[in-house]
């Protein structure tokens, strides 16, 4: 049996706690036995599975692929400020910008950073799809 003394409101308790059984636990206070039953209420337990990124597609070679090939648009290129996952693009070959508008959507560093025309025309190519990842530099698309 282990032995504790306790101080309670001025009080001294000798405490002996002995063997448990069951949940049920012999306890001497003061030399008086008593049959204690501990409270076993269980928590649920809470799993969380977060998806595993998937890994970076691979040619034959086996190297990463990040960036399609140059841009095949003519006119000027809207060209990627860093490198990230493209979101989301919110134009189409033929369709007329001013240079405030949003064109790509591209996530880097867990952010999601909009990327303007830059100039006024006319989209003549767009280089990227969403999910495609994108180095610094890389054109995605092209305005005339």
């Amino acid at each position: 049996m282990k032995e504790y003394k306790y101080k309670i409101n001025g009080n001294t308790y000798k405490v002996a706690v002995g063997d448990i059984d069951n949940n049920v636990a012999q306890v001497e206070v003061n030399g008086i036995p008593y049959k204690v039953e501990l409270d076993s209420a269980k928590k649920p337990v809470t799993v969380v599975s977060a998806p595993r990124p998937s890994a970076a597609p691979r040619t034959e070679t086996g190297a990463k692929v990040i960036a399609k090939p140059a841009a095949t648009g003519t006119g000027a290129q809207v060209k990627a400020p860093l490198p990230g996952t493209v979101l989301s693009v919110a134009v189409k070959v033929g369709d007329t910008v001013k240079a405030s508008d949003t064109v790509v959507v591209l996530e880097a560093m867990k952010m999601e950073n909009a990327i303007h025309a830059g100039r006024d025309g006319v989209i003549t190519a767009v280089n990227v799809a969403p999910g495609d990842a994108v180095l610094e530099g890389a054109p995605l698309v092209s305005i005339n």
